[in-house]
């Protein structure tokens, strides 16, 4: 074989190795988010998305699909090609959690991380008139009126749900868990007086906090969260040990091309590290948080093991 041949032959291997790379993406992006608009991964993903339509230079459809904790369009995503032009939004329940708890179509492997990209404390909030402020009175009325409140949450053994309940069987307190199709639905849901206390994001719930409507006596992580000063972190309750966070992320269906993974998970750092996305994350309650590729792979894995045996020891 001559130099020539040689040098045409590498040439060629060498174009064959990127051809997606080449000419991804050429075409409308469609972002599932397995919620109804209007809840924290809705917003959070609505943003991101305007960056990326930027970074990408292309546009990017977002579908809704809410209902069974996020199952339902987690089990609807998993059907799409992966050629890079599906993506999923989503918060972790609806991997980490609620698969151990319904019958659903899809496992861990249905699914290519790509990256993370935030994190938060959930909030259980109440009406102004609720005859508890702070975060101590709150758990005391509640564990003086055994099955008298309702609690929305995203679904039921969805992460919302299991954080309340940790909370609430370190208390002895029983509340009837409610569940809806994501944040969003709980809100109006709990505005519109159908339960008694919202459980969800603290994004969602935070304008009408601001506007004085709404009052959130605890958050769900051992530390207090900034955005909700009036809020206690479990440590100050005494349980710290129950913390249990939200975190929100970006995956496409099994198969999806190494090379889109690397390139997608690092157009998504940069644009979740922009200025006015960490602003925005600030005023949601938020931080940005962006673990990639194989290593979000592993804290899926790892985070699904972990409240496997928690759900089972609380018997959701």
């Amino acid at each position: 074989m001559t130099l020539k041949t040689t040098f045409i032959g590498l040439t060629a291997a060498a174009a064959l190795a990127t051809p997606v790379l080449a000419e991804y993406p050429e075409r409308t992006i469609e972002l599932t988010i397995p919620a109804g608009a209007g809840g924290g991964t809705d917003t959070s993903a609505r943003k991101l998305a305007i960056l990326l339509e930027e970074m990408l230079g292309t546009s990017i459809a977002i579908l809704n699909v809410g209902g069974g904790g996020g199952s339902v369009g987690a089990s609807q995503f998993m059907q799409a090609d992966p050629d890079g032009y599906a993506l999923f939004a989503t918060w972790n329940s609806p991997l980490t959690t609620v698969p151990q708890v319904q019958n659903v179509a899809y496992s861990l492997d249905s699914f290519t991380p790509i990256a993370s990209t935030s994190e938060t404390a959930y909030t259980l909030c109440v009406k102004t008139d609720f005859p508890a402020t702070t975060g101590e009175e709150f758990l005391a009325e509640l564990e003086a009126n055994p099955g008298k409140y309702t609690y929305g949450n995203d679904g039921i053994g969805g992460t919302m749900q299991l954080a309340a309940e940790r909370i609430f069987q370190a208390r002895g307190i029983d509340a009837v868990a409610i569940p809806f199709g994501g944040a969003g639905e709980t809100l109006q849901n709990f505005l519109g007086n159908h339960v008694d206390i919202y459980g969800g994001s603290i994004s969602t719930v935070l304008p009408y906090v601001e506007n004085g409507e709404v009052k959130c006596p605890l958050v769900t992580s051992a530390a207090d969260v900034p955005a909700l000063p009036g809020a206690s972190g479990l440590e100050a309750l005494g349980l710290g040990d129950k913390e249990t966070l939200l975190w929100r992320a970006i995956l496409g269906p099994q198969g999806l091309d190494p090379e889109i993974v690397s390139m997608l998970a690092d157009t998504i750092e940069k644009a979740v590290n922009d200025p006015g996305y960490v602003e925005f994350l600030k005023t949601k309650g938020e931080v940005p948080n962006v673990v990639k590729g194989d290593a979000l792979g592993e804290r899926l894995r790892s985070e699904y093991d972990a409240l496997a045996e928690v759900s089972k020891a609380l018997g959701l």
